[in-house]
């Protein structure tokens, strides 16, 4: 077997339908994916940028071979190898050579060709043998067994997503537990509340940023939910989910193989693997949940961006964390540029949604063509914003600092306790005073008492009700 630098310029010559076409030789993909090289040059990206999806693939492969031996319809020297193999890429070995553009025909055929190819290499080199004798362990012969694109590309998708979507779970998380511990520390601390940017009434920062945490946690358990739908494959059913060529025991063992593989105990098959081959449901769900995070996030961040806006001539009620200079040009400025970052993601997701809407929208008859641009959409877009989320939750939250001076003075000259006087001295009169005082200035409270509505009692009440006490 050739190794070494000589390997670089050397080429093998593999065969398909369409005939002979030059392989490298240093290369452990082989034709098909040689050709996939050539028709889809699209993005810039290869698989390998998807290292979840590569080692979901290999996972599937792995499975796939023990339940084959287990059939009797595979060699156990061969799927040992093959077993091996997958272990290899499952570690993160061979990712570089998983080469194909992620946005591709075919629905997915040129991935699972690429994965296919690769494992029969790694398996015949754990065998001492060269890179391409395919007579002795062949990609589709071997590693594809009982397989089809149909059922290998969406589980390993699923699989994929699963991982990620619990990546963002996490992050979420952490975002969560980082606004609750910053709204315990500041659960006494009185500020104005606003509803359309207009004053409302007294509430309590720590009320402010607690709120921020309870919409993380109703994501989290959104997303809990949504990673439940991908745990329903349709592994076994091969073509359009007729089982064809498959063992009559194979999707059972697959199934046990790939929970004990990957640990996701919830793993089952589909009931109907024709319906499952071409449904993209939980696709669109999980889609529809990280828009909502998205959502919300952008809104959480859009928040954290106005109170703290100035700081001379915006609400400046807290200080996000200084971590980079604002300004080229103007010295001092300091940008909330964690909060903007999680602002872009947002969008990305939100368009990334109407992708995956579309593409699962225009799948045809019993297979939908365009699961690449769903994977692709999701597997960033869940990426992306678990990032994100991490920098909201590790280099912003935990710094947020309040300016209390400037609280505190905002409440006694707004008319938020209009609100609290209208009990005692009905709508109309308070409705009254407010005006008053917003045309000539003072306090609503000193207004009434120097009218002879209030007494000190009802003056020191109504403090208290507004939250105007003990600031």
């Amino acid at each position: 077997m050739s190794t070494g630098s000589d390997l670089a310029d050397e080429v093998r010559l593999e065969r398909d339908l369409l005939g002979g076409y030059a392989v490298p030789a240093s290369a452990l993909y082989g034709v098909h994916t040689a050709r996939a090289l050539a028709n889809f040059d699209v993005t810039g990206d290869t698989l390998a940028r998807y290292p979840l999806l590569v080692e979901a693939l290999a996972a599937v492969k792995q499975a796939a071979a023990a339940a084959n031996r287990r059939c009797g319809r595979l060699d156990p020297r061969i799927a040992t190898a093959i077993i091996g193999a997958c272990e290899q890429v499952r570690r993160g070995e061979h990712h570089d050579q998983f080469v194909v553009d992620p946005l591709q025909g075919g629905a997915g055929t040129s991935t699972n060709m690429n994965a296919n190819e690769v494992i029969a290499n790694v398996a015949l080199e754990r065998l001492g043998r060269d890179r391409g004798a395919y007579d002795v362990v062949h990609p589709l012969e071997h590693v594809n067994l009982g397989q089809s694109t149909n059922d290998v590309y969406p589980t390993a998708v699923k699989l994929a997503l699963h991982r990620a979507a619990g990546d963002l779970q996490e992050s979420l998380g952490l975002a969560q537990r980082a606004f609750a511990a910053k709204a315990e520390d500041l659960a006494t601390t009185v500020k104005l509340g606003r509803t359309q940017l207009q004053d409302a009434v007294p509430m309590t920062l720590g009320q402010e940023l607690g709120a921020f945490a309870g919409m993380l946690a109703k994501e989290r358990a959104a997303l809990a939910g949504a990673r439940r739908q991908l745990c329903e494959l349709n592994l076994g059913g091969t073509a359009i989910g007729t089982t064809l060529n498959a063992h009559p025991d194979f999707r059972v063992y697959a199934l046990a193989e790939l929970r004990s593989i990957t640990g996701i105990a919830e793993l089952c098959s589909a009931a109907d693997l024709v319906e499952a081959t071409q449904d993209t449901g939980a696709y669109v769900h999980l889609s529809g949940v990280m828009r909502q995070t998205a959502v919300k996030l952008s809104k959480i961040c859009n928040d954290l961006r106005l109170l703290s806006s100035g700081p001379r001539a915006g609400l400046h009620e807290i200080s996000l964390p200084a971590v980079q200079a604002g300004s080229s040009m103007m010295p001092g400025k300091v940008n909330p540029v964690i909060p903007e970052l999680v602002n872009q993601v947002a969008f990305e997701v939100i368009g990334n949604d109407l992708t995956v809407t579309l593409a699962a929208e225009a799948g045809q008859l019993q297979l939908n063509a365009f699961g690449p641009v769903i994977a692709r959409s999701l597997l960033d877009g869940a990426a992306h914003l678990a990032a994100a989320v991490r920098a909201l939750a590790t280099r912003c939250v935990g710094g947020i600092a309040v300016n209390r001076e400037h609280l505190a003075n905002l409440l006694p000259d707004s008319l938020v306790t209009v609100t609290h006087l209208s009990p005692v001295l009905g709508y109309a009169r308070a409705s009254e005073l407010a005006v008053e005082v917003g045309s000539a200035g003072g306090g609503v409270l000193d207004l009434a008492v120097r009218k002879g509505l209030l007494d000190d009692v009802q003056v020191r009440q109504i403090e208290e009700d507004a939250g105007l006490v003990g600031r």
